[in-house]
C-alpha cells in the first residue's frame, strides 16, 4: 500500500469511527450549520428531518454537498471535518427501509414509536451523507458565531450578597 493509499484508508477509518461514536454532528450545507443527530450505517451517515417534531435539515438537498464536522464524544472538540454528497432516499425504497429501521432505534422521545416510519414516509425526508473528502487541516479559530442580540440580558450586576445567600447552609428549624 502506497503512502497516499494508506493516508486515504486511515482518513476513512477516522471518519467512520469518529462519526459512529459521536451522538451529534455539525452539518453545514448552503445554509447555516446545525447540530444533528444521526446514525452511521454501511459507510454513510443517515439523517431524518424536515417534518413536524423532527430536526430541521436546512439547505440539504438531493445532489448537493455538505460539510460535516465531527466532535469528540468525551471532550466535545473537533476531531475531523469531511465533505459529503447528499442523497435523499425515496420513501419505502430498499435503502430507505434499511435506513429507517436503523434510525428508528436511535430516535429518542418519539411520541409515536410504532407509527413513526409511516409518518416519516409521509412528512419527512431521509438523507444519506456519503463521505467524499476528509479535511486534515482543521481551522485554528473556534468558528463560534457571535450570539444574536436579545433583550434577555442582565441589566445590572448581581447583588454582592447573592453569593452569601446561595452558599448559606440551611439551619435546622427550632422545632
Amino acid at each position: 500500500m502506497t503512502d497516499p493509499q494508506l493516508g486515504q484508508a486511515l482518513g476513512q477509518a477516522l471518519v467512520e469511527e469518529a462519526t459512529k461514536k459521536s451522538a451529534l454532528i455539525w452539518v453545514r450545507g448552503p445554509g447555516p450549520g446545525r447540530a444533528l443527530w444521526h446514525i452511521w450505517h454501511e459507510g454513510a451517515t443517515y439523517l431524518v428531518g424536515d417534518g413536524p417534531g423532527e430536526q430541521p435539515l436546512p439547505g440539504l438537498a438531493d445532489g448537493s454537498t455538505a460539510e460535516v464536522t465531527v466532535r469528540s464524544k468525551d471532550k466535545g472538540g473537533r476531531l475531523v471535518v469531511w465533505t459529503a454528497s447528499v442523497a435523499e432516499l425515496p420513501p419505502h425504497s430498499a435503502d430507505w427501509e434499511t435506513a429507517v429501521s436503523e434510525l428508528k432505534g436511535k430516535r429518542l422521545n418519539a411520541p409515536d414509536a410504532e407509527e413513526m416510519p409511516e409518518r416519516w414516509a409521509r412528512e419527512c425526508r431521509v438523507l444519506r451523507l456519503t463521505p467524499q473528502d476528509m479535511t486534515t487541516d482543521l481551522p485554528s479559530d473556534s468558528q463560534a458565531a457571535v450570539p444574536l442580540p436579545t433583550v434577555a440580558t442582565t441589566r445590572q450586576p448581581a447583588p454582592a450578597s447573592l453569593g452569601r445567600l446561595l452558599l448559606r447552609r440551611s439551619r435546622p428549624s427550632g422545632d
